[in-house]
């Protein structure tokens, strides 16, 4: 059975800045920003929280289904997925448009500013969930993508009875408390690191204990410290796992993501999953890249 992941499939151009974001934005100079960064390397890379998951899913053994839009300049990275294995059937192809494209910029701290062009991304609601797909799609996921996609594709998964996966990520801040609300409503999991936990807990006005006794699991990644899982209001704190190297956290989501799909197809406990999350993680950014690791739990 396979795992059917919707959400945005983009181009990742990622820069270092040797420096530290905090040295060099004033505070009270904010109203007025004009900063520049020298970033002495750049590197372009397949990127996207569809693609990254179904990197991950895939490196694992599972059978991952990204449902996403490219652009016109998009056959190059329909080509790389299909050479990890990864199934491109429920990718569409626009010709007016580019694929997404991501200016990611971390500094020596790890922190990160990011610019998003979603150019074909805003078609992604092309794509549809059919109820015909429940006989092949075992679990699913709602992956940050475009604003209408997210909307439409989580009521077709419950309309198929398709279990899924709510991981709002960056896209959270597009969808106000009620709309925050009928996503929880229909999901059966909500994935969030823990920052997107406090504004979806802001949002929506409910806490995490509440959100957790809606669905059949909450997940909240804390980065180096691991994370959390919630069920049904209680709290069970998951170690994290420790990294060979700390090189580039981008994709580190996606990759912990990519393990909870992993589990959650075969049955395992969201513990389980969130073990094998943080242990995906640590592969992850100990390389550079969103999908540039292999697994090899030997060395994380």
């Amino acid at each position: 059975m396979a795992a059917l992941i919707c959400g945005s499939l983009a181009f990742d151009n990622i820069m270092t800045f040797n420096g530290r974001f905090a040295d060099q934005i004033l505070p009270d100079q904010l109203h007025i920003l004009n900063v520049s960064f020298l970033v002495p390397t750049l590197r372009r890379d397949f990127g996207g929280c569809a693609g990254n998951i179904a990197y991950s899913l895939r490196l694992l053994g599972g059978d991952a289904w990204p449902m996403a839009m490219v652009g016109s300049d998009g056959a190059g990275y329909v080509g790389h997925l299909r050479a990890q294995g990864i199934e491109t059937a429920h990718v569409g192809q626009l010709q007016d448009t580019h694929t997404a494209q991501c200016m990611i910029m971390t500094d020596r701290d790890n922190n990160q500013i990011t610019a998003f062009h979603p150019g074909a991304m805003m078609q992604a609601h092309g794509n549809v969930i059919t109820p015909e797909m429940a006989e092949q799609v075992k679990v699913g996921i709602i992956a940050p993508d475009g604003r209408q996609a997210m909307i439409e594709h989580a009521a077709q998964f419950e309309a198929a009875g398709i279990p899924f996966v709510f991981d709002p990520g960056q896209g959270l801040p597009m969808f106000n408390g009620d709309e925050l609300k009928a996503f929880v409503e229909q999901a059966d999991w909500v994935a969030v690191n823990d920052y997107e936990a406090r504004m979806l807990c802001e949002r929506t006005g409910w806490s995490l204990d509440e959100i957790s006794r809606q669905v059949r699991g909450l997940i909240v990644t804390l980065g180096a410290q691991g994370c959390e899982v919630w069920e049904g209001g209680s709290k069970t704190a998951v170690a994290s796992v420790k990294p060979a190297a700390i090189v580039d956290p981008t994709g580190c989501g996606d990759a912990w993501r990519g393990a909870l799909l992993f589990g959650l197809e075969r049955g395992w406990d969201l513990v389980r999953c969130a073990e094998l999350g943080n242990r995906m993680g640590a592969l992850k950014i100990a390389h550079r890249g969103p999908q540039n690791y292999v697994l090899d739990f030997a060395r994380p």
